[in-house]
């Protein structure tokens, strides 16, 4: 067929307009792999380019979504048959190249791995590029030569996605995982990820001092600004965070002084353009570490339909762990 479903965000002088409806193939972007997709997700980055909250579009019109599995209907790359099972990460879909949220797209097969032996497309999805990236840091921490025996380890906006998926990743490798939220009634959901302790967000969210006392050896930081500054000022001799997210904002309200004084490094962690060798790295690792049952519990599954909604909930930070959005 030349037509097919798609959420597709176009631009108005009004700001953007988002819906379903018929796209044609014939639109479809350059690429040597074309892609049935069965699944994909939804990430903040996500609900920022539905909600037009942050210019993450880049061209209209557009199809959102920034994860896919899916399979190969079409190649002309040699990595990838017809038939393949494949997933996507990333790569500036759904903002500079038609996304996930179809239930077609052509892409670059440079951009695709085969989907990891061990997991169904559907769990591929509930892991998205925010278990991807909570993987990303998990192994950043490591190169920097952090272990569980050196301390606790923060994990700050606990409850999203990057949060609850680092919280369960962290806590199988044996460290001491002190969970950071605002929703202190999920303290249940995240201890059965393996939280040892809960922590609220408001002592991380205030101005801190440039020095605080030490309480963790590593941490994952989802949120950014004050929030990423205290974790620092927190981080014992020789520790480090690992930095992966906004939501909180983009400013960091910090000082050097964990930085010469205590020999705490911060570590930049992207996922978009990760080189081939890490994703595979990271994918096989969360195929042979992270508890399939875990993952479950965290995950709830919507229509392409229901997207929407969720892009607004999930930046209003309502959503709890991953979604999975079911495209055929």
């Amino acid at each position: 067929m030349s037509a097919f479903k798609a959420m597709v965000i176009d631009k108005t002088d009004a700001g953007q307009n988002v819906g379903i409806r018929a796209f044609d193939e014939a639109d479809l972007m350059d690429g040597d792999v074309t892609v049935r997709v069965s699944h994909s997700t939804l990430n903040y980055k996500d609900g920022l380019a539905l909600t037009g909250k942050a210019p993450v579009v880049r061209r209209f019109p557009m199809i959102p979504g920034v994860d896919l599995a899916g399979i190969v209907e079409a190649s002309s790359n040699p990595e990838f048959r017809p038939g393949d099972t494949v997933v996507l990460n990333g790569w500036g879909l759904g903002e500079t190249h038609l996304g996930a949220y179809a239930e077609k797209v052509r892409v670059k097969g440079d951009w695709l791995i085969l989907l990891p032996e061990g997991l169904t497309p559907q769990q591929a999805m509930a892991v998205g590029t925010a278990g991807y990236t909570a993987m990303l840091c998990l192994m950043a921490l490591e190169r920097h030569g952090l272990r569980p025996e050196r301390g606790p380890a923060i994990v700050t906006g606990a409850v999203g996605g990057v949060g609850s998926v680092a919280v369960a990743l962290l806590a199988r490798a044996g460290w001491h995982v002190i969970a950071s939220t605002g929703r202190p009634e999920e303290a249940d959901y995240l201890k059965g990820l393996g939280a040892a302790e809960i922590l609220d967000r408001s002592e991380l969210a205030g101005p801190g001092k440039p020095l605080a006392k030490e309480r963790w050896a590593a941490g994952v930081d989802t949120v950014g600004s004050t929030t990423l500054a205290n974790a620092l000022s927190m981080t014992k001799y020789g520790g480090a965070v690992a930095a992966c997210g906004l939501a909180g904002g983009m400013d960091l309200p910090s000082t050097v002084a964990p930085f010469i004084l205590r020999n705490v490094s911060l570590l930049g962690v992207d996922s978009v353009m990760a080189p081939k060798a890490l994703r595979l790295e990271a994918w096989n690792r969360i195929a042979r570490e992270l508890d399939h049952d875990k993952l479950a519990a965290m995950t709830s599954t919507i229509p392409l339909d229901g997207v929407m909604e969720a892009g607004r909930q999930i930046v209003e930070g309502k959503i709890k762990g991953r979604v999975v959005v079911e495209i055929n």
